[in-house]
């Protein structure tokens, strides 16, 4: 494989051209003639301020389309209005989201998924990229994150006070902090534009119908919200107000495969589970959200807007399971195995030594996050904006495991002998070890993980802060040409510092003792994993342990902890200009744009650096410019016709964790040289030559039907190499032989050549009543694609699929709403991908998941007059069939890594507007 930086001068030219290109073809092209609406920029007023303007101006008689109907018609407004290939959700009233969380309605859009982690829905991919291939905004914004690199996980953000999300899947010179793979856009309400008062309120109950799995875990939750917006001063000044909380359980059955061993059996070679890690969590959910704006229309020509955002998040998990070590283990020996199609489906482990694990998790995070934006539009043509922001996150994790057994160390106390059976919903047991005896099962580290650290635990805390503050001027200038009706030069400059500390500590037992039984006092209610085959088991709650004094902490001083440390920042200076387009062709109409952005990036890590002996402090980074040129063009036909093509050059910085500078290297006594592994502080971004065509047609604002094609063209990628490396100028190993050279090899991120990931989407949104007229109120609204990769993540290796990357990926929603009742039922699937877990130590591990399919209904009543008017009432299910999330190894369907079940949740609730 060459590595070889890539030449943006030249990527420049090549789009200049093609943009130019592009627009003498579609103007020579032959249309018919009608006019249409004049097409807002990316940066103007959505769809919802025209969609309440027609409620509000509705005559008596009128028909006005409300509710889910009407936060169709928004979105499909928003399509058809923009000049980027736009997706969207909008509200369906003040602080209702279709869904109970943004990235399940987000996951409903063409082109676009998302992964469950503990049974939600909470970071998202679009056009089979991983999470961070994208980027998040808050009103045009870039914000922080709670997660360890620069994807956004929804959690953090309360549906309630989220008025509309944007996806733009193709670039724009005007849009600052893009992604590769699309950038979603936030939005919350301003009130000036919403233009009347409103007082919302509502509050719903959840219930999770697999029960509560661990003791003092709950299976019912709830969540409240309020809204306020209002105008005054002769609707001078607005003020929008949105305070949320949520307080809910999430229960997941985990079955878990450390993999599968290699078995002779008979004379023949099979597979066999390798060992055993499986859990019942229980997890509580609390989240305050307070969003506020405040609007003033200083004059005429000038408005200041100011709005904060403010999460407190809190994830708290109990995790008890058994950790069995089978094949893969030291002791135990298989008997009466059964053998099918190469994987031993029964038999019987003899010689077991089972670890009881009481673990706990607990996420808490702030984030903060203030804007102000100053929009001058003057009568003679002229406008200019000034937008300043600032957004921080506080992340605390802190992950403690604690373990039991009947002995101190491998080859100790009671073993169990356990029958099995895998299959394709994993392996269940037969034990003969009662593992909820207390006298039987004590604290210890009943395989010696910790040699003579004598561990019964290990305690692993990680303190994230995560910092962005950025500036950004614009001016505007309404011109009178043929073509370009405005252009707009602006700079943006954006600071952004992540940092990651970690703190780890063996978990031991006071006096340097191998071996306690559980007190009393701290005894819970048995866990039970029937659905294991295992019984139940030994509980007890392991912060209580740690704080009454039962266990103590011993910090781990390996050289591997400092080394996970980092703090990356990064100082970005981008100038843009773009040229809006707008021309009449005949009747009908080309609009567009056509930019260029120029970004300047500074980047430094700083971190630690082990030597074999000891620790030094190192800052290294690099500087470089890209030149991202991009075009949008719409051409307008009056049937209500719509074909776009796009073209763009786009980027998308590296993971934080990849970009660290910490390296860990030594004296490789083996092969003679200095070797060692790390991340890279130089790395550059991925960049995509990428391209889109898509076909649409509207009926009013009612429906469309699209089809869109896509393709990305990596230029650069980055792979996990073992490459050469000159440790001169760097603290050398006190181990290293006199004479040996400096130059050695490192394991670390490089940038290298990539590939290309191209696919159709196919998507609508139908009012049957259009139609059929005896089928008013009844519609569908969905979408498939499919994506084909031809990205090879392992350098020199063949094509292979991405993180997040689904081949399809399809849904659809089923709705009716009439007289105020309103009944839809949707259905997501998406096919088989690798997805990302979190690991030992919070490293992140990929796996193979199976194809899933994940049904949810709603019905609800909306009182559209009398005393009640303004109550919605409704009731939600949410994945109705209870389908599972499973990971396979390798792929193959009967072995079986990862099986957790989550169960069906129920919502019930109301909102009134008053």
């Amino acid at each position: 494989m060459t590595v070889r930086p890539v030449a943006p001068a030249d990527a420049a030219r090549s789009f200049l051209k093609l943009g130019v290109s592009t627009l003498a073809l579609i103007v020579a092209a032959p249309v018919c003639a009608q006019s249409v609406a004049v097409v807002p920029a990316p940066n103007s007023g959505t769809a919802d301020t025209a969609a309440q303007q027609a409620q509000d101006n509705a005559e008596p008689g009128d028909i006005v389309v409300t509710g889910f109907r009407a936060a169709l018609e928004n979105a499909v407004a928003e399509k058809k209005n923009r000049d980027l290939v736009v997706e969207s959700v909008s509200a369906e009233d003040i602080g209702k989201l279709p869904d109970a969380s943004i990235a399940e309605s987000i996951a409903r859009l063409p082109g676009v998924t998302s992964q469950r982690v503990n049974g939600r829905s909470n970071a998202i991919s679009i056009r089979g990229f991983a999470p961070d291939f994208s980027t998040t905004l808050l009103n045009g914004r870039e914000q922080t994150s709670t997660g360890d690199n620069r994807a956004v996980e929804y959690d953090q953000y309360p549906a309630e006070v989220v008025n509309q999300v944007l996806i733009y899947k193709t670039a724009n010179a005007a849009l600052i902090g893009q992604g590769l793979s699309g950038t979603v856009d936030l939005k919350t309400i301003r009130p000036l534009d919403y233009g009347k008062r409103v007082f919302s309120v509502g509050a719903r109950g959840t219930y999770a119908d697999i029960g509560k799995l661990n003791a003092g875990s709950k299976d019912f939750g709830y969540r409240a919200s309020a809204t306020y917006v209002d105008q005054f001063a002769d609707d001078t000044i607005g003020v929008a107000l949105s305070a949320s909380y949520l307080n809910e359980p999430y229960q997941i059955q985990e079955g878990n495969a450390w993999g599968y061993a290699p078995v002779t059996v008979n004379g023949a070679s099979a597979n066999v589970i390798g060992g055993s890690k499986s859990y019942v969590t229980s997890t509580t959910l609390k989240r305050l959200g307070l969003s506020g704006t405040l609007q003033w229309k200083m004059s005429d020509t000038f408005t200041s807007t100011l709005d904060g955002f403010y999460s407190d998040f809190n994830d708290d998990q109990i995790k008890r399971g058994i950790e069995l070590p089978l094949q893969s283990g030291a002791n135990p020996s298989l008997t009466n195995a059964v053998v099918n199609n190469g994987l031993v489906t029964s038999g019987t482990f003899s010689g077991v030594e089972g670890v009881v694990r009481n673990d706990s998790f607990q996420r808490k995070a702030k984030l903060y996050s203030f804007g102000y934006n100053g929009k001058y539009k003057g009568d003679d043509g002229w406008s200019a904006l000034i937008d300043l922001s600032y957004s921080r996150t506080d992340r605390d994790e802190v992950t403690l495991e604690t373990y039991s057994g009947t002995g101190y160390g491998q080859g100790n106390g009671a073993t169990d002998t356990l029958g099995f059976t895998t299959g394709r919903n994993g392996t269940v047991f037969q034990p003969t070890l009662n593992y909820s005896d207390p006298n039987l099962i004590q604290l210890t580290d009943p395989l010696g993980w910790g040699g003579t650290t004598r561990q019964a635990g290990y305690y692993n805390d990680r303190k994230v802060t995560d910092e962005i503050k950025q500036y950004r001027v614009e001016i505007e200038r309404e011109v009178e040409t043929p073509i370009v009706h405005a252009i707009r030069f602006g700079l943006n400059y954006t600071d952004h510092a992540k940092s990651l500390a970690p703190n780890e500590a063996f978990v031991t037992l006071p006096g340097g003792a191998t071996i306690a039984p559980l007190p009393q006092q701290y005894r819970q209610t048995p866990t039970d994993l029937t659905y294991l085959g295992l019984g139940p088991m030994l509980s007890y709650d392991p912060r209580a342990l740690l704080a009454g004094g039962v266990y103590t902490l011993t910090p781990n001083t390996s050289p591997d902890v400092p080394a996970k440390a980092y703090t990356t920042t990064e100082h970005l200076m981008t100038a843009y200009l773009q040229a809006d387009l707008r021309a009449q062709i005949g009747a009908a109409e080309l609009t567009g744009n056509i930019g260029v952005q120029a970004v300047g990036t500074e980047q430094k890590s700083r971190g630690l650096v082990y030597n074999g002996t000891g620790f030094n402090t190192i800052v290294q980074g690099d500087d470089y410019w890209d030149i991202l040129p991009g075009a949008n063009l719409s051409l307008r036909l009056p049937s209500d016709w719509v074909f776009r093509v796009a073209a763009a050059r786009q980027m998308m910085r590296p993971r934080f964790d990849d970009m660290r500078v910490a390296l860990s290297y030594g004296f490789d006594t083996a092969q003679g040289i200095i070797s060692g592994n790390g991340g890279n502080p130089f790395l550059r971004p991925i960049r995509s030559n990428s391209y889109d065509v898509t076909i649409e047609k509207y009926f009013g604002t009612r429906g469309y039907l699209a089809a869109q094609g896509f393709y990305k063209d990596l230029k650069s990628f980055v792979y996990n190499l073992e490459q050469p490396y000159d440790y001169t100028g760097l603290p050398l190993p006190a181990s290293l032989p006199v004479g040996i050279p400096l130059q050695g090899r490192i394991t670390r991120p490089i940038n290298g050549t990539g590939g290309t990931i191209y696919g159709v989407e196919l998507a609508g949104t139908l009012p049957l009543g259009q139609v059929v007229g005896f089928l008013d109120g009844f519609g569908l609204t969905g979408g498939g694609s499919y994506t084909k990769t031809e990205i090879t993540p392992t350098p020199g290796g063949e094509p292979e699929d991405i993180p997040g990357y689904s081949r399809w990926v399809a849904n659809g929603t089923a709705f009716f709403e009439k007289w105020g009742l309103n009944i839809r039922g949707s259905v997501r699937y998406r096919s088989t991908f690798v997805g990302e877990l979190s690991g030992f130590g919070a490293n992140r591990v990929r796996r193979r998941a199976i194809d899933e399919t994940i049904v949810d209904g709603q019905i609800g009543y909306d009182f559209q007059d009398g005393t009640f008017k303004g109550l919605s009432l409704f009731v939600q299910g949410q994945n109705l069939t209870d389908t599972p999330f499973v990971t396979t190894n390798g792929g193959q369907r009967d072995q079986v890594i990862d099986y957790q079940s989550y169960g069906r949740r129920f919502l019930a609730g109301f909102t009134y507007r008053f």
